[in-house]
């Protein structure tokens, strides 16, 4: 039998068929491999950002608020996170971020092959490595991921790479590293190098040493874990892991390895917030303002600003030594004030809160508004709360020293009762001129107290600071600062009787003495004579925009108006007639630097140079010879100084208002309960209580030559000037006066009897 052929045609067939069919699959798996490249390039498969989104990311930008100097009070923002340029990093954070997350970095163009290729191997011996670029990681952080599906992922990470590939042919490296740097999260929610910089050690990223900016780098990788402050053992060893890197990469050598492998790496944390840094009530109101204004402007698309998404640099007008020097005056006095205030009858023992209905009024609203009250409430019922409130417990309260604060065991409601007995003050400074505000202090600590006492709707009872508006109007009008007033009680219509606010027994007196001995019947004189409606009228062209009832009392202070408002209404003193509007800001820009809004004075003339000058004359004997004398005979400023002091009924309110030929400030201190005073005159007056917070400031304020506020100025007198006193043309006495009135108390206004 013959063999049979084998057909070899008929045996290669299936082989050459099956070749075929498998290249065709691969081609076809390449195109449409292509295809799915193109139609996602294209946004067709999903969104897929412009070039112009790409590089201008829409991620939210804080705006820095600054000072006049320049230096930075705060930030805004619903991320904290800012912009650097790439020259203004350092190359250690560069270097850094390079041999840790990319070092192919430079070679490739978006995606790395080598890393990519690798994965498999890494997975057959269950190791994870990522494969992302930092180009890869940019596309991420820009255009976060929205599903988390397993079959959608391979979707995604092809979108990831188009955009990767997108960001290398559009932008430099320096500037893929730059966005990168600037998107990126830090621990303590801090967003971008510089943030995270400034927040850690408290200076700008282009300082940053080589452990810093390991540090830094190395909290990318967890920045919870590896936060510097918050797990500083994790977080060295994740440094020390960067610097290896480092060194493997030839970025440092061996020798500096080893050494900052041994060093410490010292925070200097500074997470600026609402309550912290300087002037945070200054702050708040900024903010505010800044809202206000970005309400009619608008960015290139037609939107209006956004102070906490639009990386906006809000340059103020605060003045940062005058802003230290005015919360240690606060700190000063009241440190002492406060036990003063402490040792009266009733606080001391806590029986205040026996007396009245309107002090246990204030007590259970308190309770009932408190924090542990609110938690203790939700599943207890009336009684079983207010027994736990009685229960001592640790906590955190204020306290004048150091700190602020001490750490303590204390009931919630002897919490609360200890909180509300806590003296508060305002204080603010301007300069008359220009209006610029120099210093706001509007509590005494953000973090426990924030109603600011310096705000325009933040109102009290003024007391005498209203008199020398009431002796202006009538200065302006006619009357003579030598011109004899009446101290008797005074008759007006729809009364039974006379009325007697005090300070009979002094007789008929000169306008300017009755003014600097604050005498209230001798303002109640002044008030009949120009009218009550024509001095209502004009305290509000002063700025004053409070209401003021049409009451004869008005002229004792019983209004209720703004310390902000009362200094704006005395700017037109020391500028010789002109009324100035307080001016917090003095510019604002966008993200590039770019003016967006400037500010200017807001200026009127109220009154001519000569009244404005014979009001000078008559407020320097307030400081001088009256109400006001300490400032000379106790705290020896011997510079030219006039204002007026205030103090309302019961010693609720106790102010003073001064100024010199530069400069004017306002001090109010008080508690935020009117129910809680001091019990005597001689200590709740406003030369004693609100004074010395003024007379602290400006005896810093002098010390300090590089302010330019000079204790030798001399307000200047108007060409032709007329007054009725040649005996003291300086005004200026040599405090034997003042010494004489040291007991002399200043009688608060008598409240609200005719109304």
């Amino acid at each position: 039998m013959e063999p049979k052929k084998v057909n070899k045609h008929s045996q290669t067939e299936p082989f050459k068929k099956s070749i075929l069919i498998l290249w065709g699959s691969f081609g076809f798996l390449v195109l449409l491999f292509w295809v799915l490249i193109i139609a996602i390039n294209h946004g067709l498969v999903g969104y897929m950002p412009s070039m112009g989104e790409l590089e201008n990311p829409n991620s939210f930008v804080s705006s820095d608020v600054y000072a006049a100097d320049g230096t930075l009070l705060g930030r805004y923002f619903v991320l904290d996170r800012s912009n650097s340029k790439f020259t203004e990093i350092s190359p250690n954070v560069v270097n850094a971020l390079i041999a840790t997350e990319d070092s192919r970095f430079y070679e490739h163009a978006g995606i790395d092959p080598i890393a990519t290729i690798a994965i498999p191997f890494y997975a057959l011996f269950h190791k994870k490595r990522g494969s992302s670029t930092i180009t890869q990681q940019l596309a991420k952080n820009l255009f976060p991921r929205s599903s988390g599906s397993s079959f959608a992922l391979p979707l995604v990470k092809l979108k990831e790479w188009v955009l990767a590939v997108k960001l290398e042919r559009n932008l430099t490296k320096n500037e893929i590293i730059t966005l990168y740097l600037n998107t990126v999260p830090f621990g303590s929610n801090v967003y971008g190098i510089k943030n995270a910089s400034l927040t850690f050690y408290n200076k700008t990223p282009d300082k940053l040493g080589i452990d810093e900016a390991a540090t830094l780098i190395g909290m990318l990788k967890g920045n919870t874990i590896y936060n510097p402050r918050t797990h500083p053992k994790q977080s060295k060893a994740r440094r020390n892991t960067v610097l290896e890197l480092l060194y493997k990469n030839d970025y440092i050598t061996e020798a500096k390895f080893k050494e900052l492998k041994e060093k410490e790496t010292p925070l200097d944390f500074h997470k600026i917030d609402y309550h912290d840094g300087i002037a945070p009530y200054f702050r708040m109101v900024v903010e505010q303002q800044v809202k206000q204004v970005c309400k009619d402007l608008k960015k290139p698309d037609g939107t209006p600003y956004d102070i906490y998404k639009d990386g906006l640099k809000i340059y103020t007008t605060l003045d940062v030594r005058m802003q230290r020097y005015a919360e240690e005056a606060v700190q000063e006095h009241l440190t002492a004030w406060q036990k003063v205030f402490m040792a009266q009858n009733g606080y001391k023992d806590g029986t205040v809160w026996n007396k009245g209905k309107e002090v246990q009024n204030i007590l259970n609203n308190s309770i009932k508004s408190s924090e542990h009250y609110q938690l203790f409430r939700e599943n207890m019922t009336e009684e079983q709360v207010m027994k736990l409130m009685k229960v001592p417990l640790k906590m955190r309260i204020f306290a004048w020293n150091k700190n602020h604060y001490t750490d303590t065991v204390m009931s919630p409601v002897d919490s609360i009762k200890y909180m509300k007995t806590i003296l508060q003050a305002g204080f603010m400074a301007m300069d008359p001129f220009t209006g610029e505000v120099k210093a706001w202090v509007g509590g005494i600590d953000h973090n426990y107290y924030q109603y600011d006492h310096v705000n325009i709707n933040t109102k009290r009872q003024v007391g005498s600071t209203i008199k020398p508006l009431l002796y202006c109007f009538a200065v302006d009008n006619g009357f003579s600062p030598c011109g004899k007033v009446e101290t008797a009680a005074q008759e007006f219509p729809n009364m039974d009787k006379p009325y007697d606010a005090g300070g009979s027994e002094n007789g008929d007196v000169s306008m300017k003495y009755a003014l600097a001995l604050s005498l209230n019947n001798a303002a109640l004189y002044v008030l009949k004579q120009v009218g009550i409606d024509a001095f209502v009228d004009f305290a509000h062209k002063c700025g004053i925009s409070s209401r003021m009832d049409r009451y004869p009392s008005v002229a004792l202070g019983v209004s209720d108006i703004s310390l902000y408002e009362m200094i704006t209404a005395y700017s037109m003193f020391p500028s010789g007639g002109i009324n100035t509007q307080p001016m917090i800001i003095s510019k604002i820009e966008d993200k590039n630097g770019m003016l967006i809004k400037n500010f200017a004075p807001i200026q009127k003339e109220l009154i001519n140079a000569n009244t404005a000058f014979k009001m000078v004359n008559m407020m320097r004997g307030v400081v001088n010879f009256g109400t006001g004398g300490r400032i000379r005979y106790r705290y020896g400023i011997q510079s030219d100084v006039a204002g007026k002091t205030g103090t309302t009924q019961n010693q609720a309110d106790a102010w003073f208002i001064g100024y010199t030929p530069q400069l004017i400030a306002g001090a109010w201190v008080g508690c935020d309960d009117r129910e809680f005073r001091f019990r005597s005159e001689n200590l709740g007056q406003g030369a004693s209580s609100a004074l010395p917070i003024w007379a602290l400031f400006m005896k810093r304020v002098y010390a300090d030559k590089n302010l330019n506020i000079s204790p030798d100025a001399r307000f200047k007198i108007p060409e032709g000037f007329q007054d009725c006193d040649d005996n003291d043309p300086t005004g200026l006495l040599d405090g034997t006066k003042a010494k004489a009135n040291e007991d002399r108390i200043e009688k608060p206004a008598p409240g609200t009897e005719y109304q």
